[in-house]
């Protein structure tokens, strides 16, 4: 597939503009839109798309303050990034897509169906999960949001690599974990500070997942450290009608370590959706 010309998405909530790329000729709905990891940006996805065939047009978007897109001045909150990324899609003139979102991307998705559900044609969960964060976890992204934009700077994410590569990719793939090192330490401090407030106050979707009346996936690697495969297993028993998918030997990131995977899983609900 090839990338088409990156373009910017109208004023959303809080004036964000997020910026999109669009990958192959088609136009026809749904196109499959990715939404990345954090904090990382849409460049996750470059493994995948090679691998994907006849999903129709793909859309890779980056989050506020990820990549090419600006931060916005809005207070820190996932409904931003989900108002952000319809009004790109509305500048695209895509009315419904299949939306697949990996980790932080899914909790942007889930908002995205909270807000528009007549948009959204099918849904992949990525190593994401449903449930709001508990009150250890909120304080953890808190220390974070602290401390990237203290003295540390995004040497504090430094530790996150034992968190989201698995072992394996550890062990045999130091390309993959040189690039992720690499964009930890590459991360605009603002943004992360932004986005782990953001995730921080995020609602519990769990009982959204009820109402997804569309096909849906849940793709986990076997090794993830933080949404593990018990928690996708939980997420696909909540969705009516979804297919679950764990890939061997990779962590939290199986974009990032096993592309070929998750473009195989993403194939497969396309066809679902548009057989």
């Amino acid at each position: 597939m090839t990338a088409d010309e990156t373009s910017q998405g109208r004023p959303g909530a809080g004036d964000v503009r997020l910026a999109v790329r669009t990958h192959g000729a088609s136009t026809a709905d749904p196109s499959l839109v990715l939404l990345h990891a954090f904090p990382l940006d849409a460049s996750m996805w470059d493994g995948v798309l090679p691998a994907l065939r006849g999903v129709g047009q793909v859309v890779t978007v980056d989050l506020p303050g990820f990549g090419a897109s600006p931060l916005p001045g809005a207070a820190p909150s996932l409904d931003v990034a989900a108002d952000g990324v319809l009004a790109a899609l509305d500048d695209l003139g895509r009315e419904r897509v299949v939306l697949a979102g990996c980790s932080m991307g899914g909790y942007v998705a889930l908002a995205v169906v909270r807000r528009a559900p007549d948009r959204v044609a099918g849904l992949a969960l990525v190593d994401s999960k449903a449930e709001a964060d508990g009150e250890e976890a909120r304080a953890n992204r808190e220390r974070i949001a602290q401390a990237v934009t203290g003295e540390a700077g995004t040497r504090a994410l430094l530790p996150m690599l034992e968190t989201l590569l698995g072992p394996t990719t550890r062990a045999e793939r130091p390309d993959v974990v040189e690039g992720v090192r690499r964009t930890l330490l590459g991360a605009d401090p603002a943004a992360v500070a932004w986005s782990q407030r953001a995730m921080a106050a995020r609602p519990d979707s769990t009982d959204l997942l009820g109402r997804v009346d569309v096909p849906s996936a849940v793709v986990v690697g076997e090794d993830d450290a933080v949404t593990g495969p018990h928690v996708a297993r939980a997420t696909a028993a909540a969705l009516p009608d979804s297919v679950l998918t764990v890939v061997p030997r990779c962590g939290h990131l199986s974009p990032v370590e096993r592309p070929d995977a998750v473009a195989a899983a993403l194939t497969a609900l396309a066809v679902r959706v548009r057989p």
